[in-house]
């Protein structure tokens, strides 16, 4: 089942944990698929990896708080592959875990900047080339924690996650009706590398009903529910895979 078939794009933190499963699940339906993270080794790893299972894909390395980042892997797109469909924006990074009051200026830019002004970024490249294919859907991972809980030392993090709603709620209201369907995927604990170590990991676990984190590949899943036709209509959304965690605390 080629759910992406002749469909193009691109995913930003694609060198590990959700972004590389996302990357390799739409290149397994169909998608030519642009990876772009700043560790250049594990990008060309990916691409290899995919042509070798008989898939497109093509790379750029570099910062996703820098707009050129973003500018060149739509370039790419378009280059490589023809255009651009479908943009999955999900780098983040949680910072220093410490309370508001103690956290540093420079700490609160920085967690900003990489979870919620690289999205501005990356839709600010993707959605005038989206416009030039008569429409497309760009993906923002966000969060359960700022949208439904806060956790202790992650106010930053929480803050930036949770102004990603209001990032897919402009851009529904401004794109829309012009086929650019904007959403937002808000991942429950998944062990990727900011899951930290294993007693982190249970503890963690702990938030969520069904007792355990996600695999990496069980957010992919939802992440291509939203980028293909499945979900056409919808738009401005939040889409929870969290295992339960916004529903219940047990």
């Amino acid at each position: 089942m080629h759910t992406l078939a002749h469909k193009v794009a691109v995913v930003a933190g694609a060198s590990a944990g959700i972004g590389r499963a996302t990357a390799k699940l739409f290149a397994a339906h169909g998608a030519a698929v642009v990876l772009v993270a700043r560790r250049e080794d594990r990008l060309a790893e990916l691409a290899d990896e995919i042509r070798r299972d008989g898939g497109r894909a093509s790379f750029v390395a570099g910062d996703v708080g820098h707009p050129e980042t973003h500018d060149a892997a739509v370039k790419t797109a378009q280059k490589d592959f023809g255009g651009l469909d479908v943009a999955v924006n999900n780098a983040g990074t949680t910072g220093t875990l410490m309370p508001l009051a103690e956290l540093p200026v420079e700490q609160w830019h920085a967690i900003v900047q990489t979870n919620l002004t690289s999205a501005y970024l990356g839709a600010r490249s993707q959605i005038p080339a989206m416009l030039e294919r008569g429409g497309g859907s760009v993906v923002f991972t966000s969060s359960f924690v700022g949208t439904s809980v806060g956790l202790p030392g992650m106010a930053a993090y929480g803050a930036a996650k949770a102004g990603l709603m209001g990032l897919v709620k402009g851009i529904t209201a401004d794109y829309a009706a012009l086929g650019v369907r904007a959403n937002a995927l808000l991942p429950g604990g998944t062990v990727t590398d900011l899951a930290g170590d294993q007693d982190q990991q249970d503890w963690a676990a702990g938030l969520h009903a069904v007792k355990r984190l996600a695999r990496p590949e069980e957010i992919a899943q939802a992440a291509l529910f939203l980028a293909g036709p499945m979900s056409s209509f919808v738009a401005g959304s939040a889409l929870f895979a969290d295992g339960g965690n916004a529903a219940v605390k047990l």
